[in-house]
């Protein structure tokens, strides 16, 4: 049985996990381009290149959209297209991997083919950028992202450990009960971490689609086990929690929520 929701508060919808202090050190910028909303951190000011590199890539996915008007609606995977830029084809492998349509991925796509390309500034040694939940994450020292779980009490209260050695690499999020990105079940959070963004966008979004109650938290699991490419996966439904994967959880306090 499907869980009764009650309509996340307005400050979840304003995605208030932004407004944490956690730049340590980095400088904040935010940058959107039409659909496309993205919070960066780094060692420099940014904000122009990133627009750059947003309008760039933003351009590569539209004028394959015109070309190939399937790859929007579909929630199946679609073959490889040898003919198509890098960033699509990202995007087709990670769908192919999670067994869900191409768009699943553009989110955690753009985080990492931004964030890849702020790297190549002269004196952009760090960078994180996330993109409604999807991150690229490249830091000189470890780290702990917290994981936003709605109103989950666990929400907050739990993050994974990433060490610098793993970077770069992405941590995606998908919720049922968050957010506005199409999810069929109601988990509160999949978290799932790769060394793909691309790859940890899709595969929350599968890993999502298969849990609308806590007694799914394991067949999910044994699902993410067989996608090759993933490091880690934790999810979180109400009080529930349950992971897999080579990755360090650690409890964190919950002053944020």
């Amino acid at each position: 049985m499907t869980r009764k929701r009650k309509k996340p508060p307005e400050s979840y919808r304003e995605r208030r996990y932004r407004k944490i202090p956690d730049a340590n050190g980095l400088q904040f910028c935010q940058v959107k381009v039409r659909e496309t909303d993205l919070h960066i951190l780094a060692p420099l000011d940014v904000e122009e290149q990133a627009t750059h590199l947003i309008v760039q890539y933003r351009t590569q996915l539209e004028n394959y959209l015109a070309r190939c008007p399937v790859f929007v609606e579909a929630l199946a995977p679609l073959k490889d297209d040898p003919t198509a830029v890098p960033l699509v084809r990202d995007m087709l492998r990670a769908g192919l991997a999670a067994d869900v349509g191409p768009m699943a991925a553009v989110a955690g796509v753009i985080s990492e083919y931004v964030g890849r390309g702020l790297l190549k500034i002269n004196g952009c040694t760090e960078v994180v950028v996330e993109n409604g939940g999807d991150i690229f994450m490249q830091r000189r020292k470890d780290c702990t992202a917290a994981i936003f779980a709605g109103e989950s009490p666990l929400s907050y209260r739990v993050g994974v450990r990433v060490p610098a050695r793993d970077m770069p690499l992405g941590i995606c999020t998908s919720s049922g009960t968050v957010g506005h990105s199409l999810s069929l079940g109601q988990a509160d959070s999949v978290t799932v971490i790769s060394p793909s963004t691309a790859l940890a966008d899709a595969a929350a979004t599968r890993l999502g689609n298969e849990v609308s109650r806590g007694g799914d938290i394991g067949p999910a699991l044994e699902i993410a086990a067989k996608i090759p490419g993933l490091a880690g996966v934790v999810i979180v439904v109400g009080e529930e929690l349950g992971a897999w994967g080579q990755m360090e959880l650690v409890a964190i306090n919950n002053k944020y929520r």
